[in-house]
């Protein structure tokens, strides 16, 4: 179905490969309406979504050489990026980018997009646009000074270093840096126990967390009692409770 990505479920979690090693993953049209098709599939059919990249980068960026992106950027952007990035943020499930190599203007900030970011160690993230005269995008100037700060979005954008993936942990850029060695296994374990999870509990934090830029202290205290009202009456909290007071593993059915 797919030529530009790869997309596999199984065990409750959704995969998406970017595959277009050859070009380190760059970003052409097509493979952003594949992408968009497939995140929102995911959605619908698995319980937690990671993206990652084949071969040895996560992704380049923009693909430069796609003409069917080099005329208007504002109109790709608006028409293409944008309802991509808003699949990804407003996913229901859990989303998780697992990064190896590089993560480049477009690719370093669609990885910022996830709920989770893990990387391995080898990896690092390039907020490049400055070196061809543009500026951020996809998401990168709304991501970067909430996770990292004023000063330091603007040191790695003014000057497009490359920030490694130790330092990205280090600055709450990404939630981990791990050994190049047995990182897929450890992103796919962090996904199965997150797929094994409380899907609707999930859900809610994804929605207070991200509501809370933008609440004052009252709405963001009546957006928490409404969302653990409904969480409340799921059978996964009844089921935590249970477990809780049988000291047992909760068994959570997403519901």
């Amino acid at each position: 179905m797919y030529q530009q990505i790869s997309y596999q479920v199984a065990a409750g979690v959704a995969v998406i490969t970017l595959d277009r090693p050859e070009v380190m993953n760059a970003l052409s049209s097509k493979l952003r309406a594949e992408m968009l098709d497939a995140v929102l599939r995911a959605g619908s059919e698995a319980r937690v979504l990671v993206i990652t990249g084949a071969g040895r980068a996560f992704c380049s960026g923009q693909d430069l050489g796609d003409a069917s992106g080099a005329l208007d950027l504002e109109r790709v952007l608006n028409e293409e990026y944008v309802p991509l990035l808003k699949a990804i943020t407003d996913c229901p499930i859990p989303t998780i980018s697992a990064v190896q190599g590089a993560a480049a203007g477009a690719g370093a900030n669609l990885a910022l997009a996830a709920d989770v970011v893990i990387a391995c160690e080898s990896a690092s993230f390039i907020q490049a646009f400055t070196r061809i005269g543009l500026v951020p995008d996809a998401g990168g100037s709304y991501w970067l000074p909430r996770q990292i700060g004023l000063a330091r979005a603007m040191g790695a954008v003014l000057f497009a270093d490359k920030v490694t993936a130790r330092q990205a942990a280090d600055w709450g850029m990404i939630y981990e840096c791990v050994p190049d060695q047995g990182f897929n296994a450890h992103w796919q374990a962090r996904a199965l126990g997150l797929a094994q999870g409380p899907t609707l509990a999930y859900r809610g934090v994804k929605t207070a967390l991200r509501a809370s830029f933008g609440n004052d202290l009252d709405a963001q205290l009546a957006l928490e009692a409404r969302l653990q009202g409904e969480c409340g009456a799921t059978a996964d909290f009844r089921e935590g409770v249970a477990a809780f007071l049988e000291k047992r593993a909760a068994k959570f059915r997403g519901g």
